[in-house]
């Protein structure tokens, strides 16, 4: 997952509010960690100084590509960008109130269902896609792999120079690290689960 150009949302009990709150604490709290300058992160990540600023301060919502790169640089799942207080031991997540991502065409949605922590390294996502919708992705950090099922719809899926069609129960595993493309060839919405798997720690 890594679309070009997107918009961040979230469930219908959330807001654009609430996630740039929980992004810009996050992103304040893990550069400090690593001890991070803007300018150090802004090289690392591709992402201007300027802009980091304004996430930082809660004056800008990030696109999904943005978190992406941020993600990144920093060397951290991307979930961990999203991670509430409060959010070890039993998890429930209400699907009301779960954060959802859109591509900027709404053709393409991401919904985080299991956030990644140290012990399983793993994160697992709910995918939907539209009818012919296309959705490009950046390579993921070094190790990085998806297992992908699908519900309903049909998938194809690229992977470098491969090309596999997916239907209903259908799974693929496959390296993430390398340039990645989901579509949609038909008239009817794809549903999809992905488990992204981070072989190498990250910190």
């Amino acid at each position: 997952m890594n679309p070009a150009m997107e918009e961040l949302e979230e469930g219908k009990e959330s807001s654009s509010e609430h996630i740039t709150e929980v992004v810009k604490e996050n992103l304040k709290l893990i550069r400090h960690t690593k001890g991070f300058s803007l300018d150090k992160l802004a090289s690392r990540c591709g992402v201007s100084r300027a802009m980091l600023s304004q996430i930082e301060q809660g004056k800008s919502v990030p696109t999904i590509s943005v978190l992406w790169k941020i993600a990144n640089g920093l060397n951290v799942p991307f979930s961990e960008l999203l991670k509430e207080k409060g959010t070890e031991g039993v998890i429930v997540m209400k699907a009301e109130n779960t954060k959802v991502l859109f591509s900027s065409s709404k053709v393409f949605s991401s919904r985080a269902l299991f956030p990644y922590n140290g012990n399983r390294k793993t994160e697992f996502y709910e995918l939907i896609l539209k009818p012919g919708g296309i959705e490009v992705a950046d390579p993921h950090s070094s190790g990085t792999t998806e297992n992908i099922v699908v519900v309903s719809g049909k998938l194809r899926l690229r992977v470098g120079e491969k090309v596999v069609e997916l239907e209903p129960r259908d799974s693929v595993f496959f390296r993430a690290d390398i340039p990645h493309e989901y579509s949609n060839p038909t008239d009817q919405e794809t549903l999809m689960y992905l488990v992204m798997d981070y072989r190498d720690e990250i910190n």
